[in-house]
C-alpha cells in the first residue's frame, strides 16, 4: 500500500514512525491545493489533517481506496464522491476532548485574572515600586455562583460543563441541533442564555444553524462584564461585530477559531482599542501533546482495520 501524509506539519513532533509499519509512506509537511494531484498519484491511502481532497481528486487517483481525515470534521473531503467511488473515509473522534476542555478554562483564567497585565506589572518594575504588597487595580470574579452558558452540548460542552459545576457555577446550554438534551443541566433558549450568563463558552460545529449564530444583537444583549469563548469552530461568531462591539460594551472574549486561518492580515480584530478584553490563540485548543498522540493512533487504526 502506498501511503501518503500531505500535511504532517499540523502534527508538530508527534511520532509518525508506526505509519512505516503500514506500507510505502511518503510524508509532506504542507501541501497546497495546487500540490494536492501530483502529490497523491498512485497513492492507496491517503492522511489528511486540512488537505481539501475533491471529486477532482478522486476521479484522477483510481489507486485510492482510504482516506483517512486526521481530525473530527470531513467538511475537507467530498463525501459524496467518495461513496459513489467507493472509497472509505475514516476520522478519529473523541481524541481532544480533555485538550479543548482544558484550554477553554485557560482562556478564561487569562481573561477574568488579568494576566497579561498583572505579569506586565511584576515584570516591568511597577510593583517592585508599588506601596503596598499587592495590586488590586483590576479586580477578578470567582466562578463559585456565578451562571455559565454553553452553547453546544456535545461530548466537549459536556466536559465544560462539569468542571464549571465543579467550579460552584449554574450551568445551562442550549441546543444548536435541538437534538441534545441533558438530565444533568437545565436546558434553555438562546437569548435566555445571552442574556443571563456570566459566562458563555461555545462548543457546537459550524453549519447552517450556527453560522453567524452570535452577531451584533445577539451580542448586545449579553450581560455587562460577560466573558464569551468560541471554542467551537470559527464563523459562528461574527468577527467583525465583535471588533464593533468590545469597544463599545464591557464584554471579553476568548477566541481560539477564526472564520479564516491562519486569520486574514489586517483583521479588524487587530485593531480594537480594548485589547486587554480580548484574548485569540491560533487554533492550539486540540493540539496537547496527548491529544496528538491519540490523533496518530486513531488514524493507524483506522488504517490497520481497513487493511484486515
Amino acid at each position: 500500500m502506498k501511503i501518503v501524509l500531505l500535511d504532517t506539519l499540523t502534527f508538530g513532533d508527534t511520532d509518525l514512525s508506526a505509519f512505516f509499519e503500514l506500507g510505502d509512506v511518503e510524508i509532506f509537511k504542507t501541501t497546497s491545493a495546487e500540490q494536492t494531484q501530483e502529490r497523491i498519484t498512485n497513492a492507496n491511502i491517503i492522511v489528511t489533517n486540512k488537505v481539501v481532497i475533491t471529486d477532482e481528486h478522486m476521479q484522477n487517483t483510481p489507486t485510492i481506496k482510504l482516506i483517512c481525515v486526521a481530525a473530527t470534521g470531513m467538511n475537507n473531503v467530498d463525501l459524496k464522491a467518495a461513496k459513489e467511488r467507493r472509497i472509505e473515509v475514516k476520522n478519529v473522534s473523541g481524541y481532544s476532548t480533555d485538550s479543548v476542555i482544558q484550554h477553554t478554562f485557560s482562556m478564561l483564567f487569562y481573561l477574568i485574572g488579568h494576566s497579561k497585565y498583572y505579569d506586565e506589572c511584576v515584570k516591568s518594575g511597577e510593583y517592585a515600586k508599588s506601596p503596598i504588597f499587592t495590586d488590586v487595580s483590576k479586580p477578578f470574579f470567582e466562578i463559585k455562583n456565578k451562571k455559565w452558558g454553553i452553547i453546544g452540548l456535545g461530548e466537549i460542552g459536556r466536559g465544560v460543563a462539569r468542571v464549571a459545576r465543579a467550579f460552584g457555577a449554574e450551568v445551562s446550554y442550549f441546543s444548536t441541533s435541538a437534538q441534545n438534551s441533558s438530565n444533568e443541566f437545565n436546558r434553555v433558549e438562546l437569548e435566555e442564555l445571552l442574556q443571563t450568563s456570566d459566562i458563555i463558552s461555545i462548543h457546537a460545529p459550524l453549519n447552517e444553524k450556527t453560522l453567524n449564530l452570535l452577531g451584533y444583537e445577539q451580542l448586545l444583549i449579553c450581560k455587562d462584564g460577560v466573558v464569551v469563548l468560541n471554542l467551537g469552530r470559527g464563523g459562528i461568531i461574527d468577527e467583525d461585530a465583535v471588533a464593533e462591539i468590545i469597544d463599545k460594551k464591557n464584554i471579553s472574549f476568548g477566541l481560539d477559531v477564526l472564520s479564516k486561518e491562519p486569520m486574514k492580515q489586517n483583521h479588524p480584530l487587530l485593531n480594537v482599542k480594548n485589547q486587554e478584553n480580548l484574548y485569540i490563540t491560533p487554533h492550539i485548543a486540540w493540539t496537547s501533546i496527548e491529544a496528538r498522540e491519540l490523533l496518530i493512533a486513531g488514524v493507524i487504526e483506522n488504517i490497520k482495520t481497513f487493511l484486515k
